[in-house]
């Protein structure tokens, strides 16, 4: 640590006490987080791969989930690999620079996701409720560009605050985590921070809600459009190309809204401490 003021000291590097002193809980999950890793690893790299190889898979459903399956390879990537080193060590500690460099690519990435989802769903809207122009609404110049405005607003709302109006740490640098999670270090702010968790809940709200409903309010028009369907086979395809959308959206907001939008309590944070990581 290095001088601030008087009686001030300024954190250098932050100490990881998720799992202090459970050395047998650490032995169990390092295997779990490596066959997760593992499995993130093989699974999205396995699409990117034949999406990106396919020709016949060059339209925007598939360049979503490109995208999609590349956001699950960097929030993995950012959290697991330091995840399972942490659990070698009693009392892992880690830079304040390679620690803000973990939370900022989890909120980033995370952020991402829940844009992305939303624009699955308005992909999806459109293919099954205006089938005749769909090429045309959806082509390829718009889809770069829902795609970069998804990418730039969740940075805009997630890195830019931070770098912004960087949070002062001081004195305790003892994080109750395994990883470097957000929550978690904005309990270590030094600095008075009612106003910043009024924003927090709002931009929270912004990131995950306002997505989730732009997704509800889709799947109800596709709902309407299947519905007036007469073909039985029309139905049962218009199904089966949203299944996979609303499982993976369904887990993803379960889990976030979990985590950042109710009440925080001992019970919750310890299943917490898994989940974020898994």
């Amino acid at each position: 640590m290095q001088e601030v003021e008087e009686n001030d000291t300024a954190v250098t590097e932050f100490i990881l006490i998720g799992w202090s002193g459970r050395p047998r809980s650490r032995m169990i999950l390092i295997p779990v987080y490596i066959v997760s890793y593992f499995l993130a690893i093989a699974g999205n790299g396995l699409i990117v791969l034949i999406v990106i190889c396919d020709s016949q898979l060059h339209n925007p459903m598939y360049f979503f989930l490109c995208n999609l399956s590349f956001i699950d390879l960097g929030f993995t990537t950012s959290t697991i690999p330091q995840s399972i080193a942490n659990c070698l060590v009693e009392r892992p500690v880690m830079s304040s620079a390679r620690c803000f460099t973990q939370m900022y690519a989890n909120l980033l990435f995370g952020t991402t996701e829940c844009f992305f989802l939303a624009v699955m769903a308005y992909d999806r809207l459109i293919a099954i409720s205006r089938p005749l122009h769909y090429t045309f609404i959806m082509s390829r110049t718009v889809c770069i560009f829902l795609a970069a405005v998804s990418w730039f607003i969740a940075f805009t709302l997630t890195v830019v605050p931070c770098l912004a109006k960087p949070a002062r740490f001081c004195g305790n640098n003892e994080i109750d985590h395994i990883g470097c999670e957000f929550k978690s270090m904005f309990n270590l702010i030094c600095t008075d921070t009612s106003l910043s968790q009024i924003s927090i809940y709002f931009s929270s709200i912004l990131e995950l809600l306002l997505p989730l409903g732009f997704i509800l309010f889709s799947y109800m028009r596709i709902l309407q459009a299947i519905l007036r369907m007469s073909s039985e086979g029309g139905r049962m395809k218009a199904f089966s190309t949203c299944g996979s959308h609303l499982s993976v959206m369904t887990m993803y907001y379960g889990v976030s809204i979990f985590i950042y939008l109710l009440p925080p309590n001992k019970k919750m944070h310890e299943i917490e401490k898994n989940i974020i990581c898994i």
